[in-house]
């Protein structure tokens, strides 16, 4: 069977085929933006990386509920060839799949999805609603109102900077500037 951990063409298209809503498909791009900029911080490999994180979110909108998502992706993704070790990353990337989160990868995955959303969040409610206007401050501010983005876990973010051993302001800078680079693609 072919591995397509690498192409992500295949998996930008197993993603439009398993994902219609706009907002998931963005947070998908974002995650996959946080993550890639972290594979070449930590010099590995950029094209695997980014994939997982890619499709770490694909079978949501078909199965949302946490007895079938990521399992049913990883499923999806075990029938069409791809290996264990990148379907457990993405299925450590919930808390309650009972993947422990061991590799960088796996760490990396979690520090960045709930954050990648909640910087795309804050982007829309500033004055020009633009990644460029998005500062540390403005997100950790963000982060104390809990009745903004509500749906975003705190905790998750926070545990995912301590999880790489990093402050939580310098995860949240790292990923404003992976997204600014790419705020193109991003649509922010």
């Amino acid at each position: 069977m072919e591995d397509h951990t690498r192409d992500r063409d295949y998996c930008l298209s197993l993603l439009k085929e398993y994902t219609k809503n706009e907002n998931l498909l963005k947070h998908a791009f974002a995650v996959e933006t946080c993550v890639r900029a972290y594979a070449r911080k930590f010099n590995e490999d950029e094209q695997y990386w980014g994939n997982v994180a890619l499709l770490h979110d694909f079978d949501y909108e078909m199965f949302p509920t946490a007895e079938e998502h990521p399992f049913k992706g990883s499923e999806i993704l075990k029938e069409k060839g791809f290996n264990e070790e990148f379907r457990k990353a993405i299925l450590s990337h919930a808390n309650y799949s009972g993947e422990p989160r061991n590799t960088q990868l796996k760490k990396v995955l979690f520090a960045c999805d709930e954050l990648a959303g909640f910087i795309t969040a804050v982007s829309y409610v500033r004055p020009n609603k633009t990644v460029e206007e998005v500062e540390v401050n403005s997100v950790k501010k963000k982060l104390k109102d809990k009745a903004f983005a509500k749906s975003v876990s705190r905790e998750d973010i926070i545990d995912g900077a301590k999880e790489l051993g990093i402050t939580l302001e310098e995860h949240i800078q790292f990923c404003i500037d992976a997204m600014k680079a790419n705020r193109n693609e991003l649509g922010l």
